[in-house]
């Protein structure tokens, strides 16, 4: 495995750890649903923040699927849409923290 093809495999697995985090975040703000006042406020956000992961989820998908030819160490260094992943993570953790008081 050359060392493109290494970074290449890292940059995926990264995408993925954090593609199930964020399940692990919808889960438990599913599970943690609310009645009252700021239910449809929450489940609006939730709703919101779910169809953000399915886009990062194709993300990965195109990741996966791209010829290694077609990777350049600048695109791997760049790291993709990490920090949209970290920002969908942190309202995530928001929502199910509101959601599970």
């Amino acid at each position: 495995m050359t060392d493109i093809d290494s970074m290449v495999e890292q940059q995926i697995r990264e995408h993925e750890s954090r593609l199930l985090y964020l399940d692990e975040l919808l889960e438990r703000a599913r599970n943690g649903r609310q009645e009252g006042p700021e239910a449809a406020e929450l489940s609006e956000q939730l709703a919101t923040l779910a169809r953000e992961r399915d886009r990062l989820a194709k993300l990965v998908e195109q990741f996966r699927h791209r010829p290694r030819q077609d990777w350049r160490v600048e695109d791997i260094r760049q790291a993709g849409p990490m920090g949209v992943w970290d920002a969908v993570a942190q309202q995530l953790e928001k929502l199910v923290q509101r959601m599970e008081r």
